[in-house]
Formats: C-alpha cells, structure tokens, sequence
C-alpha cells in the first residue's frame, strides 16, 4: 500500500533586529498550496526550497507514494514574523492535514530560525501544532538549516530531523533525499526512530561556522565519521551551530542525534559530541579584517585578486543590502578594476533603467530610507556620478553554489559604473552568492583586481572558481548582520554563554 505523506513547511531565517516579516515577504518568494507545490516543486528549475524538492523527486524516484500537498511557505531573512502571518501558516497548514484524513507521514520544510512577535519559538509550534493533528503514532521528519535554534519543542514534536552539513549551504539536496530515504526505511521497518538533544552553553556568530574549517568543520567530520562506527545503529547525526542574532531562549551549539530504535545509541553519541564541541569552545572566535586595511589592500597593485565580504550587511542573515559605507569609502579613494554587488535599491534600480546604457545620471542610493529606525540606521545616503553600463530584469538561473539550477528573481536590475567600481543594482534583497549577479551583465569576475559582495559566508561556494580561502577577506563592516557580539543589547539568549561570558561551566 502506498504511503500517503502530507508536505509542508514556513522557512525564515530571523533577525530579531531587522523589519519584522510580513505576508507580502512570503507571498513574493513562496506561498504555494496544494497542486500548486506539487508542479512548482517537480519543475526543472524549482524557485522553492531545494532541499523541499530534492525530497519529493527522491520518493518519486523510490516508489508509489500519494502526496498530500499542504502549504509552503518562506521569505528571505528578515525581523520576527508578525503573529498574524504565522497564524495563517499554522492554521492552513493544520486544516489541509486534517482534512486530507490519515496520512502514514509528515515532511515539514523549515529554516529553525525563526522568531514571531508573539513566540520565540513558532517552528516548533508549527511542529507541535502539526503533531497534535496526526497523533503519536505518525512519522514526522523535518529538514533544518544548520543555523536552527533547535528547540526541544522541536525535538519532542519530531521522530527525525535533519540539518544541513554544509556552510556555505550546497548539500541542500543530499539533504532532502536523505530525509526521504530514511522516512521510507523507517516506514518499512514500522519503527519509530529515537532521538537525542543536547544543547550547549555556546553561542558561536555565524563568521565562525564555516563547514570546511575548524572548529566546527571538526565537529561535523566527526559526527559523520561516528556515525559510520556505528554500523547502522544511526539514522542521522546533526550539529547545528545556532543564529546568533534571532536572539532567543534557544539559541547555542545542539547537537541532533537520531537512532534507528535504540534510544541509548543516540543519548551516548550526542553526549560524546557535545563534549568534543565544549572541548573547542574557544575557538569559535574570528578576526575580521576592518574597513580602513580593507581600503589599504584594495588600493594595491601587486597581489593578488581578492573577494571581500560586506560581513555587516549581509541580506542572506536580514541585512538591508544598502549600507554604503564600504562603497563610500572605496571611491573616496579612488578603488579602480573593483566589482561590488549587490545593493538593494528599487530606486536606483529604476532610475538606471530609465536613463538607459550608455548614459550618465547622478546615483542616489538610499535617498528615501528613514534611518532614524533602528534597522536602517547604517543605510546612510551616497551620490556619485554613473555611467549605465548594463541593465536586466533579473529573471535568470543560480550558476554556482547554493542557487545553483535554482530559478532567481531579482527584479530590475543594472551595472553602473562609479569612477573605478562598477556596482551592481537589484530590486529583490538578496545575497550575493552566486557569479550570476555579475554575469547577467557580463561582467568578468576574472578581470576585476577586488570583488565586494553583500554576503556573509555563502559566497565562498559561488566565487571558488575565481578564490581560494587565501583569497578571502571578511570586512568588519557596521549593519544588521555586524558578527560582534558585545555590538548588540541581546535580550534573549541563554546566560551565561561562550563567547559572551567569562568562567562559563558545562557538567
């Protein structure tokens, strides 16, 4: 008999001191529901979540199955989600479970970051919402970023969960195949898989959480290769490194474990992990390179090309995507055969396409932002005189990375030319990630002597091609996604923590 497995899913990443998130921020990226989800995720270039598609193509790759189509749905990253909104999720989400009758399973979709006006926590009220619906018995498996804040809600609402390995984030569909292949093992079995939660007093920011580097590379090598000693034991080993700035009860290092059917298989492994990461706590500390040497090393002529990363304005953790200040700083001093992208300004944006290429207009980036809100505060006002060398409507497909293969809608776009800087002009707020912000233009990545891009950590994948690790510099540039700690009057997280606090204890 065919199993029937309800499909949902509300993915936010929150930054409790951006904007708050509001509907129209999921209905413009994904807001889908019943036969809608289904073709949209079994395209040949999916816009929604990857990891959501990657499942539902491996269950049909792996036998009959009835999906039961719920609602998805997910915004970029931005503030706590307003009550309403993630009411209206829930809500759609528990009516279309109930109504569609007995299901054999639930996949659920989610970031594991977000934060509501009302709860710090509405993933797992999701979950647990979700739960109370189909009862005990039902299997519910969830796909998580690593940057979740894993609540025990979550944990206790779920037989299996299962986060990402990677940062920069390209494992998305491995990912979703994983949690489909293990939903059909365990439905096969008529087991119910036992799961381990282990939270840590440690709360890393996420400059410090790159996968191919140590510490917390160390930590997910390991947990794989555990996993493997296990021989079978273990269904799934997650360590997920928090969100610092969604600010809640939750956030701090977790450690997921999940066995097959033996409960102390997964209690000892989480232990023994979370010990190793309590180990290595002091190494969860980054230098980042500060604006002024930043300037220096732009300006020289003889090394070679480097990428540099606007870490305080990153829109891919609820940055703006319009502080300029790196900007300003880099055509104050003349920076030339330099490529920066990409600025958030459907002002500009269409100022640009009204000047057409070729022309010349004086760029007004930020010129109706109230920076008297605390999260505009840092998009301060720049003009400078710009050539229009190229304009797109920003409809394209990911190259590289984490968009890769992945629909991308950025909206009216442009490349201008400031000075010595060509600047890259967007509508949608969005990182860049991928080569194809520049590319849309033709812009060659390879030619320019400095890149800038808005984006935090997942530009590493996308840019490989053009910059090794010695290539790459994380600025400590001033925004909502600022890395250091002692910048920002957390209200939420768990206390004491490392790095924030001295003579931090752990049993």
């Amino acid at each position: 008999m065919k199993p029937r497995i309800a499909l949902l899913g509300a993915v936010l990443e929150s930054n409790r001191f951006a904007p708050p998130a509001e509907r129209d921020d999921f209905t413009s990226l994904t807001w889908l529901a019943g036969a809608d989800l289904m073709a949209e995720a079994r395209s040949a270039t999916p816009k929604l979540a990857t990891e959501f598609a990657a499942f539902v193509r491996a269950m049909d790759a792996t036998g009959d199955w009835e999906p039961v189509p719920c609602l998805l749905a997910a915004s970029h990253p931005a503030g706590p989600v307003r009550q309403d909104v993630i009411e209206e999720i829930i809500a759609t989400n528990e009516e279309m479970v109930r109504a569609a009758g007995q299901v054999d399973a639930v996949y659920i979709c989610n970031h594991g970051a977000m934060v509501a006006e009302h709860d710090p926590d509405p993933d797992g009220l999701l979950m647990t919402r979700i739960r109370e619906v189909v009862g005990p018995d039902v299997l519910i498996v969830a796909t998580l970023d690593l940057h979740a804040n894993v609540s025990e809600r979550m944990v206790d609402a779920c037989d299996l969960i299962v986060g990402y390995r990677t940062n920069p984030h390209v494992d998305q569909i491995e990912r979703g195949e994983e949690a489909a292949f293990s939903l059909r093992r365990q439905l096969a079995m008529r087991a119910k898989p036992q799961i381990a939660h282990v939270k840590l007093p440690l709360v890393p920011s996420s400059v410090t959480l790159l996968s191919a580097e140590h510490p917390y590379g160390t930590l997910i090598d390991y947990g794989q290769r555990r996993q493997a000693e296990y021989r079978g034991q273990i269904l799934n080993v997650s360590v997920f490194g928090n969100f610092l700035f969604s600010d809640t009860p939750d956030n701090g290092v977790s450690i997921v474990v999940t066995a097959r059917e033996e409960a102390q298989a997964a209690q000892d492994l989480a232990a023994e992990i979370a010990e190793l990461a309590w180990s290595l706590r002091a190494d969860f500390v980054r230098e980042l390179m500060c604006l002024d040497d930043a300037v220096k090393l732009a300006a020289k002529t003889d090394r070679m090309t480097v990428i540099l990363s606007d870490a305080g304005d990153n829109p891919g953790g609820g940055g703006s995507g319009r502080t300029t200040a790196l900007l300003a700083a880099f055509h104050e001093a003349g920076i030339k055969d330099c490529l920066v992208g990409s600025f958030c300004d459907p002002d500009l944006a269409r100022d640009a396409h009204h000047a057409g290429i070729g022309n010349t207009f004086t760029a007004r980036f930020n010129r109706n932002v109230d920076i008297s809100q605390s999260w505009s505060q840092w998009d301060t006002p720049f003009e400078a005189e710009a050539e229009v060398l190229a304009l797109h409507d920003g409809n394209t497909i990911g190259e590289r990375g984490m968009t890769a293969g992945r629909r991308l809608a950025l909206g009216p776009s442009a490349a201008l030319r400031i000075g010595g800087i060509t600047v890259v002009v967007i509508t949608d707020r969005t990182q860049t990630s991928d080569p194809v912000f520049f590319h849309i233009f033709g812009l060659d990545i390879a030619a320019a002597r400095t890149v800038v891009v808005k984006s935090r950590g997942h530009f590493r994948a996308g840019f490989s091609k053009w910059f090794s690790p010695s290539q790459v510099f994380e600025v400590d540039t001033a925004g909502l996604t600022s890395p250091i700690h002692d910048r920002w009057s957390f209200q939420h997280l768990p206390r004491p923590n490392h790095p924030m606090d001295e003579d931090v204890s752990w049993p």
